[in-house]
């Protein structure tokens, strides 16, 4: 299928490749399916993209790139509800805020994006009982081990 982006114009996409969010996202409750994109060049950063909304794009991050020691549990909620089976089905992503000067950006470690990379459901998940800021600074990408 064919979808437009709002940062690479139109391309071609797999059906197992869409992410459903069953719930949407905050603010965005109508938009349940999305495809995660690789941004070219950049292998530190990726676009969300609704495959139905072309303006609906984050760019998104793995937090660990910036913030190693970031941790939190999961509720047995969204483990049903996502169908997780095991640690390796879940992926971490965070939502970036960019800035003039890029050193100014910030993502968002208080509502994480947890995927299902298993079964390719989705979902936003605030982490009411942290004290992750919603604006933390994009640090010093840190070397990931093996690099």
């Amino acid at each position: 299928m064919y979808i437009q982006t709002k940062y690479l114009g139109e391309l071609s996409i797999k059906e197992e490749q869409v992410i459903h969010f069953l719930d949407g996202l905050p603010g965005f409750p109508n938009e349940t399916k999305f495809v995660l994109l690789e941004l070219p060049e950049n292998p530190f950063f990726n676009i969300l993209q609704s495959i139905h909304t072309k303006d609906v794009a984050f760019i998104v991050t793995s937090p660990y790139h910036f913030y190693k020691t970031y941790a939190f549990d999961l509720s047995p909620s969204i483990i049903e509800k996502l169908q997780i089976e095991t640690e390796s089905d879940v992926n971490v992503l965070t939502i970036v805020t960019l800035a003039t000067p890029f050193s100014k950006s910030t993502i968002n470690l208080k509502a994480p994006l947890i995927l299902n990379i298993k079964k390719q459901y989705g979902k936003q998940y605030i982490l009411n009982e942290t004290d992750y800021p919603i604006k933390a600074p994009i640090t010093t990408l840190q070397k990931v081990k093996g690099e």
